[in-house]
C-alpha cells in the first residue's frame, strides 16, 4: 500500500503519477479487455445499472460489482442521501441511457448515519451547516428506530441502532426516488425501472440486496 501523502501537494503528485500510469497502461497490446474497450466509450455510453451510493473511499463501485468502464453509471454522496441533484442525475442516465436499473447502495459501519445517531443520542453534537444538512436529510430515517429504542428507559445500543439506521436510510432514499420525481414514478409504473436497496459490508465485501 503506497504510503499516506502527508501533504496536499503529495496527494497531488500521487494522482498525477498514477494517471500517467493509466495512460501508459492504454498503450499496451496485453491491456485488459476493460482498457481496450475505452475508445468505443469516447463519445457513446451505455450503462446497465445506475448506483447512487455513499461517498466512502472503502466502497468503490465498479470494484465491488467487478465492472468495466462505460457499465455503471455512479452517483456518490455521504450517506447516499436524496436531494434533487441526485434525482436530476438518476432522471438523467435513466431517460438518456434507457437504464431500466438503479441501486441506492448504502454499507455498513457508515459515517454520515453515525453522525445523524450520535446527533440523537448527544444533541450537543454540532456540525457544519452543510454537513448538518446531510445529517437533516438521514435524521427522519433514524429517529422512529431511535424514539422505539429509548421507549424502555433502557440504555440505547448504539451499534444496533447504527445498523438498523443504515438500512432505514437505504429504504428511505429508495422511496424518495420512487416518490420524489414524476419521470422515475412513471418510469417505475410502466414496468421500465427498477428502484431497489442494498447494503454493502465492509468486512465481508458482500452485498445484501433489500426486499422491495
Amino acid at each position: 500500500m503506497t504510503e499516506r501523502p502527508k501533504t496536499g501537494a503529495q496527494a497531488l503528485e500521487l494522482l498525477k503519477a498514477g494517471n500517467e500510469r493509466y495512460v501508459n497502461s492504454l498503450a499496451n497490446a496485453n491491456a485488459s479487455p476493460m482498457m481496450q474497450k475505452r475508445p468505443e466509450l469516447v463519445h457513446e455510453q451505455y450503462p446497465f445499472a445506475i448506483i447512487l451510493g455513499c461517498s466512502d473511499a472503502r466502497v468503490p463501485v465498479e470494484i465491488v460489482f467487478d465492472q468495466g468502464l462505460g457499465d455503471l453509471f455512479v452517483i456518490r454522496v455521504a450517506g447516499n442521501v436524496v436531494a434533487p441533484s441526485q434525482i436530476g442525475s438518476v432522471e438523467f442516465a435513466a431517460e438518456k441511457f434507457g437504464t431500466q436499473l438503479v441501486v441506492v447502495l448504502g454499507h455498513s459501519h457508515c459515517g454520515a448515519v453515525t453522525a445523524c445517531v450520535e446527533t440523537l443520542l448527544s444533541p450537543e453534537q454540532n456540525y457544519s451547516p452543510n454537513l448538518q444538512s446531510i445529517v437533516d436529510r438521514i435524521r427522519p430515517s433514524v429517529y422512529n428506530l431511535h424514539e422505539l429504542a429509548s421507549a424502555t428507559g433502557a440504555e440505547v445500543d448504539e451499534e444496533i441502532l447504527i445498523d438498523r439506521s443504515i438500512r432505514a436510510n437505504v429504504r428511505m432514499s429508495v422511496s424518495q426516488l420512487k416518490h420524489g420525481s414524476r419521470t422515475l414514478e412513471d418510469m417505475v409504473d410502466a414496468g421500465r425501472l427498477l428502484i431497489v436497496g442494498a447494503e454493502y459490508d465492509l468486512k465481508t465485501g458482500k452485498v445484501l440486496f433489500l426486499p422491495t
